[in-house]
């Protein structure tokens, strides 16, 4: 029997073991974060994968990030702390589906965000994430038509400011999307000196009234560079931790959601992910991820293309 405060340890031990690497999105929980290997936002978790040298691969986020991770390194052991830590986004975007979206537009390139399945991006010509998708989309030619999906929110966002007219799939993050655009005018007001920063999922009004937009990543290394002293988040607050470890002398608000009985925004998939689980996942080196091998020879190739972009 493992104590609470002595799962770190026996994390470390195993780890150390089995050679194993364990990477964190910056919407898990801080103490996940604080002895992850690499914290990051889904583009530098996928580029950690593709170049570890480690036996085993953690990924103490979501199912498609494990994914993702397994295709670039087929020859790895990839592991999840909890096989149930899907996505609303990717779950937004059955395969099939989405192929039959496909032949209803002939002649189009297909762009996908990274928060999809394997099996959709084996349907895909270019993956994106949200660091880099105005960057790709702008690689392509202003004529060119394209289909973005699955989150018809990102897709917009990246339509305003490129001009593009992409065909977009009705697909959303519930994180996102709930975020309370009345809720924040009035936290804007309570602290009007605080700048919003919101991530590109979020619905238009929300964008319309942010002071930055950007990535995951994007809007922590702002508050870096920012004279501001007081943030308000919108996005998932889990990334809080590591802004306020970069500016212990700044304030960080989570923007608030809709749902009235909760002050912060929380992915319930990313939350299912537990130091005990993570210690349970070295240990017995399960869950594993597996990818059938035809899909995974699809998927790589846009992952590549957009690493080589990137």
């Amino acid at each position: 029997m493992i104590l609470q405060t002595d799962y770190a340890a026996a994390i470390n031990k195993l780890r150390k073991e089995k050679n194993a690497v364990i990477l964190a999105h910056y919407y898990q929980t801080g103490d996940i974060q604080d002895i992850a290997d690499c914290v990051g936002d889904s583009l530098a978790l996928a580029q950690w994968a593709a170049r570890t040298e480690a036996d085993v691969i953690v990924l103490c986020g979501v199912h498609f990030m494990g994914e993702t991770a397994k295709i670039l390194s087929p020859g790895k052991k990839v592991l999840v702390p909890d096989a149930a830590a899907g996505c609303s986004l990717a779950d937004s975007c059955p395969a099939d589906e989405f192929e039959a979206f496909i032949k209803q537009h002939p002649g189009h390139t297909v762009v996908s965000y990274v928060n999809t399945t394997a099996a959709v991006k084996a349907l895909t010509d270019v993956v994106v994430t949200s660091t880099n998708a105005r960057k790709i989309i702008e690689h392509f030619p202003a004529d060119e038509k394209l289909i973005f999906g699955p989150d018809r929110n990102l897709g917009n966002y990246i339509n305003s400011v490129t001009g593009r007219r992409m065909t977009l799939w009705d697909g959303a993050c519930h994180v996102h999307e709930q975020f309370s655009a009345e809720k924040i005018l009035a936290l804007k007001k309570e602290y009007p000196q605080a700048e919003l920063i919101a991530h590109p999922e979020c619905k238009r009004p929300v964008l319309l009234m942010a002071d930055f937009i950007g990535s995951t990543a994007a809007l922590l290394n702002h508050t870096v560079r920012s004279s501001g002293t007081q943030f308000i988040v919108a996005t998932e607050s889990g990334v809080i931790h590591e802004m306020r470890k970069r500016n212990p002398a700044k304030t960080f608000l989570p923007a608030p959601p809709n749902d009235s009985t909760c002050a912060c925004n929380e992915c319930n998939f990313m939350r299912l992910n537990t130091m005990e689980k993570l210690y349970r996942c070295l240990r017995d080196e399960q869950p594993e991820i597996t990818v059938d091998e035809a899909i995974r020879e699809k998927a790589v190739r846009p992952i590549l293309r957009m690493l080589e972009l990137s």
